[in-house]
């Protein structure tokens, strides 16, 4: 640890009074932390032991306030690598216990700085086994979470700031942390204690991922497999894809409900579905996959947020750990015939994953990249990679 780490694990973090109001009046007080103001969203929670900061930076969090159920939070600090998304999309963070000081070799900055500067506002101190068992029991309420120093709250402001969101139900949040410019993914690899992130100089395939709320590590895997990375925004003409000569297609992780993103995203993946290039998509661009072979998705009345949801593989027969972050499902009796479910879940039978029948094109609900989370899904990966491989021979025969 170096002598600027040193000082941050020291720092004396004097923190304000904090509440979170619910729409049902319900009121949570507790001590404020991170960034002081009110922030209002929907309120869900997330079971993960570890990788809060690569949580909290995934852009599918945008407009939700994360309740963590783990109780000790900020023991690895933060640091400049473990971050999903340049900019911070989640709206506010419930903790149970005081932040840690963090004790990691590669700590940068306590949480609670890093809080502040991404302009994030915290509360800790809050039951959060009793606010977990509310949303279990009665789905995910919106709320209001707000931290001010002189501890003064107008209650009723905020039951009523809280009221007047709208809600995720109909609200496209892809739109808003899609990137607005074209760029190549700068080539890292996942990372490793040896290498850290190590530079990919191969390019023997080039994917198009279009960014519904893209997250860093996804991007690294492909680099694993000596991908050119193109990042296009969520509203770019199929056309112009097409113009790149892509050997692949990857729809992307994202915020929101997909049928309000399916307005523009469905009519764009149907013509790349026509062209015949391998397609892979990951959590919202799993549901946007299944909306644009004419199924349907609904609202669930309890997402699935965490890094250890059983998930079983229908070909295989073998079951996955997996890492899960979403609030909407694609409805099973809506899917097409010659769309075949590849994967389940073992906590409610919703379904994980699909697949054409007749082309190369498939993706899942949870999230692969594993970051944080388990490893067993990494295989998908490779077989849109050997995917990509047929494409590329059939193009040059």
């Amino acid at each position: 640890m170096n002598k600027k780490q040193k000082n941050n694990s020291k720092k004396n973090h004097n923190n304000s009074p904090g509440v979170l109001v619910l729409e049902n009046r319900l009121v949570f007080k507790g001590i404020g932390l991170g960034y002081q103001g009110t922030a209002t969203g929907e309120v869900c929670f997330n079971t993960s032991l570890t990788g809060y900061q690569e949580i909290i930076s995934d852009p599918s969090y945008a407009g939700q306030i994360i309740n963590f159920t783990f109780p000790h939070i900020g023991n690895v600090g933060t640091n400049n690598e473990d971050i999903e998304s340049d900019k911070i999309w989640t709206r506010g963070v419930i903790f149970n216990s005081e932040v840690s000081n963090p004790s990691n070799y590669r700590s940068l900055k306590h949480l609670d700085e890093w809080l502040k500067k991404n302009k994030i506002v915290g509360i800790t101190g809050l039951d959060t086994r009793s606010l977990t068992n509310f949303i279990r029991d009665r789905g995910a309420p919106k709320g209001t979470i707000s931290n001010d120093k002189s501890g003064k709250f107008n209650i009723k402001k905020l039951i009523k700031k809280t009221n007047a969101w709208p809600g995720l139900n109909g609200m496209d949040l892809a739109k808003d942390v899609s990137t607005r410019k074209s760029y190549t993914w700068k080539g890292l690899k996942t990372w490793s204690k040896e290498n850290g992130y190590k530079k990919n100089n191969k390019k023997k395939y080039r994917v198009i991922a279009i960014d519904y709320g893209i997250k860093k590590n996804i991007m690294r895997y492909f680099s694993n497999f000596d991908c050119e990375v193109k990042v296009v925004s969520c509203k770019e003409r199929p056309d112009n894809l097409l113009k790149l000569k892509p050997h692949g297609i990857f729809l992307s992780n994202g915020p929101g409900d997909p049928a309000a993103t399916g307005k523009y995203a469905i009519p764009t993946v149907q013509k790349l579905i026509k062209s015949n290039l391998p397609v892979f998509g990951i959590c919202l661009g799993h549901q946007i996959l299944a909306l644009a072979l004419n199924a349907k998705t609904k609202k669930m009345k309890l997402g699935h947020r965490g890094a250890n949801h059983p998930v079983k593989n229908l070909i295989s027969k073998k079951v996955e750990i997996t890492s899960q972050n979403h609030g909407f499902e694609v409805v099973k009796e809506s899917l097409p015939k010659n769309v075949e479910i590849t994967h389940k879940s073992l906590f409610d039978n919703s379904i994980e994953g699909i697949k054409l029948k007749n082309k190369p094109v498939f993706s899942v609900q949870y999230h692969p990249e594993s970051n944080p989370g388990p490893q067993d899904s990494h295989y998908l990966f490779s077989d849109f990679i050997n995917e990509i491989k047929k494409y590329a021979k059939k193009k040059r025969h």
